[in-house]
């Protein structure tokens, strides 16, 4: 039996509603860049022509990248386990949502994506299977599997692979999250290290989050999640969330999220659940507020505003939008241009820097992030991920 981590309303399929109107026969394509005119565009394109491309890659494989799709090409990968607000729907449920990805690769990152849903949930099956499509693809955006076996399957396929390996749902959040907070920061005239920062959820995204924060010079966080504050003294946490206590040791203190908020700078939501409006006018002035959940913001954005100088969503119908489709398409881009063998650390933090700088001097309480459809941003974050790729000797392709 398939679960669900929210109650849904089950819509019947509608030729006439736009949406499945839209949907009708999926929202992708493959189409062919070589002209199919007459026998000799055959004989170049398929047999006997490409003989002569396959025996050159099998002398040296490294041809593929040039004579093939394979250096433009991701593979979206899930096993429908944790979709959107929909929580664990299974893979066929879950490939309108990795067509979309797909979709998204294409027109913001100009990447080619193909979608693949698995009919498994073993970590053990899906690392080998994802490695042994892998000589098919330039990248692997892993997308959409529950935590945390999430993490032990970026994990072990990283170790495994030669080619970039991406959990957009623990990474994008992360790399967005920490660009909107620079021009918070920024805003509001904070140094990142004196922040005071109370992550909601210690899920995927959350753990993200508080790795880049910490990287990027946050010190002062605690993470929540339903049983409150984690640290070191609770006997309930698993491997992930024990790295979180002893990463937090210096500043979370026990106690619940109301606790946790009282006095706190900034409040990162990406668990779902509602805060009480008491619990966020006990924040610091000048609070600033990312209540991603989506569709329904941990804390609302009038709420927020009240008491909060910078509020940020998930939602593109109120300002600030933090969304992935900012970070994605360009760190793929950027990542198979130069045939970088991983995506590090200091390429998401310099993705992060890149999307923050397009503010520039703009920069307000309703402009802290730049619009998932600002031209520039897939730009910016390939540059910055080529430069950083090439700077850590990561780059196997030097131009």
């Amino acid at each position: 039996m398939v679960a669900t981590d929210i109650d849904m309303h089950i819509d019947t399929p509608d030729p006439t509603d736009p949406v499945f109107a839209l949907h009708r026969g999926g929202k992708m394509q493959v189409a062919a860049t070589v002209p199919l005119r007459d026998a000799d565009d055959l004989s170049l394109s398929y047999t006997p022509g490409v003989a002569r491309v396959c025996e050159a890659i099998h002398a040296d494989p490294e041809v593929a990248h040039e004579y093939t799709w394979v250096s433009n090409t991701v593979a979206v990968v899930t096993d429908g386990t944790a979709v959107l607000g929909l929580g664990d729907i299974g893979p066929a449920a879950s490939m309108p949502v990795m067509e979309g990805k797909a979709v998204l690769f294409k027109q913001f990152g100009g990447v080619d994506a193909i979608p693949i849903a698995l009919d498994t949930t073993d970590v053990d099956e899906i690392v080998d299977t994802v490695a042994r499509l892998a000589p098919s693809f330039g990248g692997i955006n892993l997308e959409d599997i529950s935590s945390p076996r999430c993490f032990e399957i970026e994990r072990r396929l990283i170790e495994r692979l030669d080619i970039p390996v991406f959990h957009d749902d623990q990474h994008g959040t992360a790399v967005v999250t920490l660009a909107a907070l620079i021009n918070a920061a920024r805003l509001t005239d904070r140094e990142l290290s004196e922040l005071k920062v109370v992550i909601s959820g210690a899920g995927a995204a959350g753990v993200a989050i508080c790795r880049i924060l910490r990287s990027a010079g946050v010190v002062k966080i605690s993470v929540t999640d339903r049983s409150g504050v984690v640290h070191a003294g609770r006997d309930d946490l698993n491997e992930v969330k024990r790295w979180l206590a002893e990463d937090t040791k210096h500043w979370a203190k026990p106690g619940t999220i109301d606790d946790a908020l009282d006095g706190a700078d900034v409040f990162i939501g990406v668990s779902g659940g509602t805060i009480d409006e008491a619990s966020v006018a006990r924040m610091a002035p000048d609070a600033i507020i990312f209540a991603m959940a989506n569709p329904n913001p941990e804390v609302h954005p009038e709420i927020a505003q009240r008491y909060a100088r910078v509020v940020a969503t998930g939602r593109s119908d109120f300002p600030n939008q933090i969304n992935n489709v900012l970070v994605f398409p360009g760190i793929f881009r950027g990542a198979l241009q130069v045939r970088a063998t991983v995506i590090s650390e200091g390429m998401k933090l310099a993705a992060a820097q890149a999307i923050a700088d397009l503010v520039g001097d703009d920069l307000s309480e309703s402009y802290v992030i730049p619009s998932p459809f600002d031209a520039r941003v897939s730009t910016a974050v390939a540059k910055a991920v080529t430069d950083t790729a090439r700077r850590e000797g990561v780059a196997r392709r030097p131009y």
